[in-house]
This record gives C-alpha cells, sequence and structure tokens, in this order.
C-alpha cells in the first residue's frame, strides 16, 4: 500500500470549493478560526472578499449562513465535526433545517482518526445528529475524489448538506475512468456472495482488503460504498442483504445512529437479515496516533476481517 496515493479527504473539500468558485459567483465560504486546518482557507486564498472569518463563535456562523442562504446566495459553513454537529446543533436544526435553507455545512477532523486532539474532538456522535433533521442530507466520502464530487453535488442540490471530512490521509480508490458519484446512490466495489460489507467514510478502503483476506478462506464479500448516508440506498442495501443473507455495517463512528442504524432501519422494513454493526461501541475516543486508534478500536483492516470471518462462520 505504500505506493498507493493518500490524501485527507478535508483536502477534496477546500480544492473544490476553489473550483466551484470559479464558476458560481453566489458561493460564499464561512469559517469559525479553523481555516487552515478545515482546508477553506484554500478559497479565501482565492476569494477574500467571499470568505468570512466568524472566529470561535460557530452557532453565530450558522446563523449568518442561514442568512446568506435566505439573500440567494450559497453558503458553505466550516468547522471540525465536533463544533458543526456538536456544538451549533441548535441553530443547525432551527435556522437552517426548520426552514429547509440552502446551507451547506463542510465538517472535517469527523471520528477517531482526528488522533492526538483526543475523545473531547474525536465526533463519532456527527452522523447521528445530521440524519435526525428533517431534510437533511448526510454524506461521507471514501476518499479526495469522491469527496470533491460530493462538495460539487451538494453545491447542486437545493437545500442543506452536511458533508463529513477527515483529518488522516486515506488511499484514493475511485480514481477510474468509470467513477460516478450520485447523491443518495451507493456503488458497489467488489461483488461476493456469501456476505455484504456496507461501509462509509475513512473504513471502505479497508473493507476491501479485508475482502481479500476473506477471499483467502473462501469467503466471497461483496463491498457497498455508502457515501450518501441519508436519503440512503435502501434498494441497494435491501438487495445485497437478499443476495447474502448476511450484512456487516462499517463505519468510523459510534454504532448508535449512524449507518448501522440507517441499514437496520431499512433491512428491518424491506429485507430482515442478520446484521453486525462494526464501528464505535458507545465508548469515548482518547488520545494517540490516528492509526493506532483505528486499529484499537477495530477499523483497520485485520479486525474487520476478523468479525466479517467469525459473524459468516457463526462464531
Amino acid at each position: 500500500m505504500s505506493d498507493v496515493k493518500k490524501i485527507a479527504t478535508r483536502d477534496s473539500y477546500g480544492d473544490e470549493l476553489i473550483a466551484l468558485g470559479k464558476e458560481h459567483e453566489d458561493i460564499v465560504v464561512l469559517d469559525a478560526d479553523l481555516a487552515e486546518a478545515t482546508r477553506s482557507g484554500k478559497f479565501a486564498e482565492v476569494f477574500p472578499e467571499r470568505f468570512i472569518d466568524c472566529g470561535i463563535a460557530e452557532a453565530n456562523m450558522m446563523g449568518v449562513a442561514a442568512g446568506l442562504a435566505a439573500a440567494g446566495k450559497v453558503p458553505f459553513a466550516s468547522s471540525f465535526a465536533m463544533f458543526a454537529a456538536g456544538r451549533a446543533y441548535e441553530q443547525v436544526r432551527n435556522s437552517i433545517g426548520y426552514p429547509h435553507l440552502n446551507v451547506k455545512i463542510g465538517a472535517s477532523h469527523a471520528g477517531i482518526s482526528v488522533g492526538e486532539d483526543g475523545a473531547t474532538h474525536q465526533c463519532n456522535e456527527d452522523i447521528a445528529l445530521m440524519r435526525s433533521i428533517p431534510g437533511m442530507v448526510v454524506i461521507n466520502p471514501s476518499d479526495y475524489i469522491e469527496g470533491r464530487a460530493a462538495v460539487r453535488a451538494a453545491y447542486e442540490y437545493d437545500g442543506p448538506v452536511y458533508l463529513r471530512f477527515g483529518r488522516l490521509a486515506v488511499p484514493v480508490i475511485n480514481d477510474r475512468p468509470d467513477y460516478k458519484f450520485e447523491m443518495g446512490k451507493g456503488v458497489v466495489l467488489r461483488e461476493g456472495k456469501d456476505v455484504a460489507i456496507i461501509a462509509t467514510g475513512l473504513p471502505v478502503n479497508n473493507c476491501l482488503e479485508a475482502a481479500e483476506m476473506l477471499a483467502e478462506d473462501g469467503i466471497d464479500a461483496k463491498v457497498v460504498n455508502i457515501h450518501t448516508i441519508k436519503p440512503l440506498d435502501e434498494e441497494l442495501v435491501a438487495a445485497a442483504a437478499r443476495e447474502t443473507g448476511k450484512v456487516v455495517t462499517v463505519e468510523e463512528h459510534s454504532v448508535i445512529g449512524g449507518l448501522g442504524s440507517a441499514v437496520c432501519d431499512a433491512l428491518c422494513e424491506k429485507a430482515p437479515t442478520r446484521v453486525l454493526k462494526i464501528g464505535i461501541n458507545d465508548v469515548f475516543g482518547e488520545s494517540g496516533p490516528a492509526l493506532e486508534l483505528i486499529e484499537k478500536y477495530g477499523l483497520d483492516a485485520k479486525s474487520i476481517y476478523e468479525k466479517v470471518k467469525k459473524f459468516v462462520n457463526g462464531v
């Protein structure tokens, strides 16, 4: 894997904002004193007149974004996931979600891969919070290419969108001519008949590696990338469940309220199936190197492989 290009998904946010800014004068980017970290600072360098630093006042930033959207602009409000979804939840719900305003929220540094910043900054609850807001679209890209496509799709969509980005550089897995991003549609990355691994965000690449290990043991794993958690591609999820009879969800998020919960909600109605949820198991994170935390919390390829193998074998 050393020769595979790795880029953090937060870089896709800043780069695509610049591309969109050159095409559309209605885009305004806001940040809460974290422009270098969220990569919104890239936009500020090119379009300083369309960038607003709101300071360490995330709730106020969401109100400003709501006002800009009401005035016909397309604001992208940027901060860490912990602050964008957590600290500013009330403003996102009441000022953006309730009137269904055209605000895009760029939330970086999500999940335990924030690393040394520790539990207070490792937001493993943001997907649960955002998908509970009526009308809010929730997108969690798996790599740089998908991240850029997601930002563009968010601009083209009329309504509130929550975009989740990571700090850690991850392998680029969607660098192919036939790649197509469609909001609300999952992507089958690998066909298989024995188990369906449905993943989102950072662990998607690790699930592909785990599937290769499983193949060596004679287990044929289907791998599905769900970049849009809300609206969920329920038809694809149900079809994968019917084809394999067993489903495993994998996410760098709490197993409560995230992708796993969304998949279980869909399958209860459309295709009742045994499901194993892999994620953060109702605990807070801790400070440490990102890759070591991913391994400790069971989101690395080897851990996913071992858990799926036991699940398939009924252990």
